[in-house]
């Protein structure tokens, strides 16, 4: 006979629930304790962005000052640096080998610096310009491997190139404003990236037909973050109305809601734990906030940075995560 209820049905019933519904039959997390174990200090004005390389160990790091760093995180030794020709480098990415680095900014392009170990090489002169768009250039990102980089910018616009030729592949246009933030979806066969922006829309694209496939439209200002749920089946966004927010993809719909009354600066930069549990997000109040995602509740608040966060992110291993202020440094905390 007929399966009772229906499994597509259920599916739907479920999510009509808040997700801190379902979740009242969850454990409760134990106490948390997550403090900063490494400081990484020689930026010399506000740190924009930060990347993790896929060894796990290694960050690249850029800022106001034009600075872009490589960093060893377990023994906070500076590796390699580059001063870019401009300043706000707001965008860096480490490449899926390890062996490069992409950064850029206010100069509207996004460049792509091998790296090698030999300390003395000038590596400014091995920089390879691949992105060109009409106004800054907001975030970045290499595609599963070397040799596509996607890039989000000022110009209301995303763009998906080619590092050997420089070449545009695929331009995506749909925003209303500028492009503040952009994340891949996290499985190797996934196709599709989700933005954020100055619009309040979070927008998911099919990389391949440059097409948006869902839109999401329920923040009070700009989004600052977006980040994939490790399954990839939902994303998280962070924004300057002081909430962060969570979009189930196949539903369709925003299904939670992190915020408090006390609460009341930005959110600039959010991330998921490994197992997709905890939500981190840094806030322009100097603060990093931790989020339950399924109880909706918030675990923990980390001091420390003396300005605002500007950008976080968990390790690949998920035993650490980095955050970036203003007040010049970075931090890991276990």
């Amino acid at each position: 006979g007929i399966p009772w209820p229906p499994a597509e049905m259920a599916w739907q019933e479920v999510s009509l629930f808040a997700v801190h519904q379902v979740a009242e039959r969850v454990e409760a997390l134990g106490q948390f304790v997550m403090k900063t174990r490494r400081t990484l200090k020689g930026h010399g004005n506000k740190v924009l962005c930060m990347d993790w390389c896929k060894d796990k160990r290694r960050i690249v790091s850029s800022s106001q000052d034009g600075k872009v760093i490589v960093w060893d995180s377990f023994t906070t030794n500076k590796e390699h640096a580059v001063t870019m020709p401009c300043t706000w480098v707001m965008a860096c990415a480490y490449a899926p080998s390890g062996c490069a680095i992409a950064c850029g900014g206010l100069d509207n392009k996004c460049s792509v610096y091998p790296l090698t170990f030999d300390k003395n090489e000038n590596m400014a002169a091995k920089k390879k310009s691949v992105a060109m768009h009409t106004n800054y250039l907001s975030a970045c990102s290499f595609t599963n491997s070397d040799m596509q980089i996607l890039t989000a910018s000022g110009d209301g616009t995303c763009a998906l190139w080619d590092v050997e030729s420089g070449q545009l592949l695929q331009s995506f246009h749909g925003h209303g404003a500028d492009v503040l933030c952009l994340d891949l979806a996290p499985s190797e066969t996934g196709n599709t990236f989700v933005s954020g922006g100055c619009d309040k829309k979070a927008m998911v694209w099919d990389m391949r037909s440059g097409q948006c496939i869902q839109s999401f439209e329920t923040h009070d200002s700009d989004i600052n973050s977006v980040r994939y749920y490790p399954s990839g089946d939902a994303f998280a966004s962070g924004s300057d109305d002081a909430t962060c927010r969570l979009y189930d993809l196949r539903a369709d719909r925003e299904v939670a809601i992190y915020s408090k009354e006390s609460i009341i600066f930005g959110a600039s930069s959010v991330d998921f734990s490994l197992s997709g549990r905890l939500l981190f997000a840094g806030y322009n109040d100097y603060t990093i906030n931790v989020w339950d995602v399924l109880k909706g509740s918030r675990v923990s608040i980390l001091f420390g940075h003396e300005n605002r966060v500007s950008t976080l992110r968990v390790s690949p291993d998920g035993t650490a995560f980095c955050s970036g202020s203003w007040d010049h440094t970075l931090r890991i905390w276990a």
